[in-house]
């Protein structure tokens, strides 16, 4: 892990930490008389573009109070709230760890650790710095922890867009029955239309001989007035099939001309 951090001003001195050199081997130590909550390490969860905060928290429970101090390696890249204090007996202490932006590099793995170091409190106490400048080293008690940095997993972004994928499909609305394929749909209104075609070219042809009819039967009573003006007689028989022919023709050129009508709204309603 890189150590610039992007970080050029020094963090304000309430809230930084003390930098910590290697404890010495040949010193025996006490036993950590707190319990740590997490004991090993402080995982940080990136993206790393703003402050990425953990809790650590600090339990007493000894019978007596419990003065503490929390220092690390690398104390510009941290910002940390209370660094310092006083544990009551049997009470809990929550400390903020606060990681300022930086770039972060996944093929670099991070060296900084924190440590806790912790003395029992002498009583009446007033003066915190007296308690560490005259604290004996044998009375001294640490607890290391490293720092773990992780990104989002991409198996979480999969999964994130399977969920989302299913939910949508859920969702959907059912239709009643079962769906018709696109291409079947297609040909029916093909069927459909060309029925109507058919139907309007024969509905032609029927008025193309029916206006023929109407147009032979006005002929008929043209010729027949101009006869009758000339004086030459005409048979009641004939006269008798015009009148048929024209009654008849009358109807049936209705007939069609409604056919037509009644196929163009259906064609209409249909298409």
């Amino acid at each position: 892990m890189s150590g610039s951090g992007g970080l050029t001003a020094p963090l304000p001195k309430s809230l930084s930490v003390s930098p910590f050199p290697p404890s010495p081997t040949t010193m025996a130590r006490l036993e950590q008389v707190l319990i740590l909550d997490p004991p090993v390490e402080l995982k940080f969860k990136g993206p790393f573009t703003d402050v990425v905060t953990t809790n650590l928290k600090l339990k007493n429970p000894a019978d007596r109070k419990v003065c503490f101090k929390v220092k690390t390696t690398a104390p510009r890249r941290y910002c940390v709230r209370p660094n310092s204090g006083i544990i009551d007996p049997g009470t809990t202490v929550t400390v903020s760890v606060m990681l300022q932006p930086f770039d972060y590099d996944p093929n670099e793995k991070s060296k900084h650790k924190f440590m806790v170091q912790t003395v029992y409190a002498p009583p009446g106490i007033t003066d915190m710095e007296a308690v560490w400048k005259d604290a004996k080293p044998e009375d001294l008690m640490d607890s290391k922890l490293r720092c773990v940095f992780e990104l989002p997993a991409e198996n979480e972004k999969s999964n994130d867009i399977e969920v989302n994928k299913a939910a949508t499909v859920t969702n959907a609305p059912k239709s009643d029955g079962p769906a018709m394929p696109k291409s079947a749909s297609i040909s029916m209104d093909d069927t459909e239309v060309r029925k109507l075609v058919e139907e309007c070219k024969r509905l032609q042809v029927e008025l193309a001989k029916m206006t023929e009819e109407n147009r032979q039967l006005k002929d008929d009573g043209l010729r027949l007035r101009k006869a009758a003006q000339s004086g030459n007689p005409v048979s009641s028989t004939s006269s008798v099939t015009l009148r048929d022919n024209g009654s008849t023709a009358l109807p049936s050129l209705l007939v069609v001309i409604a056919a037509i009508f009644i196929g163009f709204f259906l064609g209409k309603f249909v298409l």
